[in-house]
């Protein structure tokens, strides 16, 4: 396949190039290559690396062959041709049973790489055999700061045993359990019990000193908190080996969307208040977030449609994923193309040990064509985005 007349991206930049692929690999990139076999004239649209998105949830968390197909068909429609599936399902990734069931349930094909985190800590707040886990195929631990200070430092000697990331949700049981949303103003309004920003902010601080102990790669995920992200760019410029992801919806919507009892702004993390969602804006600019998720947590009606205190957290969002990123953070001006292919290419590929995010000569094909021109509108109550027009069409190769 010839495919001429496209807007090459990647984390290096973009050019005007046409790009010669055979059986599945690029073997030829350059401006007026000879035409032979199949040839596709894209017209100037975008070919860019497939995204990857390493925090993605099944619908209502239940962990089946049925709900793995349908998340990969979503993320396929909106660009997203790698993910990693959460490990705080039901049943939870956190044995060998349940892992070689979801391993298992990953080969419908679906065009989209599936790859599973294990959950460290079991149900009763003991440790799972992460050994074991690892050894079996799983990109990455995941460890919620609930887990005591003994626990967190036995998950924290495997993880620099095994020299792989660790995906940390900071979090404290204590605040967590008696709020819904953010503790602040709105949440005074509607008369809803708050989450105060300190729940994250206390354990990313904790984390950051055992990542700096032990040496270790801590990815904060989710951060919701322009003073997390403050005391993760600290410690970076000392050397400990940690980084934040942060989701879109984090970045353009606040607190304030959940007036009226808006279910679908009921998010885990909450959202922020106005104020720190600026903050978060200039993070993003200024470099200080180093991955971007679309953090899908879909949910039946059923578990959403209740009154707020009731409903799930999470909202429906990764059909969209390129479209809304180009939409809300390129176009706008807050970040290049190539920055946000850094955020949802590079950067999710090298906490789980890959290189992606470059279209050279010998490299996998795992692109796709993006005509930013096109303009779709979203139809999914179950996401903040409902209504909204975007620019930008999805193709996958």
């Amino acid at each position: 396949m010839l495919i001429t007349n496209a807007k090459v991206c990647d984390i290096n930049g973009e050019r005007d190039v046409d790009v010669r692929i055979e059986e599945g690999v690029i073997v030829e990139i350059g401006r007026g290559l000879q035409e032979s076999g199949e040839i596709v004239d894209v017209k100037g649209a975008y070919l860019l690396p497939s995204l990857i998105d390493t925090n993605v949830r099944l619908l209502d968390a239940s962990l089946n062959a049925k709900n793995i197909q349908s998340v990969a068909e979503e993320a396929r429609a909106g660009g997203v041709g790698h993910i990693v599936l959460n490990a705080d399902t039901t049943p939870a990734i956190d044995n060998e049973v349940v892992l070689e069931f979801a391993q298992h349930s990953l080969k419908t094909p679906s065009g989209v790489k599936i790859d599973l985190m294990l959950n460290t800590l079991k149900e009763d707040m003991t440790l799972s055999n992460i050994a074991i886990l690892l050894k079996k195929g799983v990109v990455a631990p995941y460890m919620s700061t609930i887990a005591k200070n003994n626990i967190a430092i036995k998950i924290a000697e495997y993880v620099q045993m095994y020299g792989v990331t660790l995906f940390c949700k900071a979090e404290d049981n204590s605040l967590i359990n008696s709020g819904v949303m953010l503790d602040g103003d709105v949440s005074s309004k509607l008369g809803l019990a708050g989450i105060p920003e300190l729940s994250e902010v206390l354990h990313v601080s904790r984390m950051i000193e055992i990542a700096r102990y032990f040496n270790i790669k801590i990815l904060f995920k989710s951060i919701a908190s322009p003073r997390s992200i403050a005391l993760i760019s600290k410690a970076k410029e000392e050397g400990v080996l940690v980084s934040c992801e942060v989701s879109l919806h984090h970045l353009i919507h606040c607190d304030s969307a959940c007036e009226g009892f808006n279910t679908v702004a009921k998010l885990d993390p909450p959202l922020a208040s106005g104020e720190d969602m600026l903050l978060l804006q200039e993070a993003l600019k200024n470099g200080a977030i180093d991955i971007l998720t679309m953090l899908h947590q879909p949910n039946s009606p059923v578990n959403k449609e209740v009154a707020f205190y009731d409903a799930s957290y999470g909202c429906s969002s990764i059909k969209e994923a390129l479209p809304l990123y180009y939409s809300k953070l390129v176009e706008s001006g807050l970040i290049t193309m190539q920055t946000l292919l850094e955020l949802t290419v590079k950067n999710p590929a090298k906490s789980i040990g890959m290189e992606a995010g470059e279209i050279k000569v010998g490299a996998k094909a795992n692109l796709l064509l993006f005509d930013a021109s096109a303009k779709s509108v979203v139809n999914d109550s179950s996401s903040l985005y409902n209504t909204q027009e975007l620019s930008g069409l999805v193709t996958m190769l």
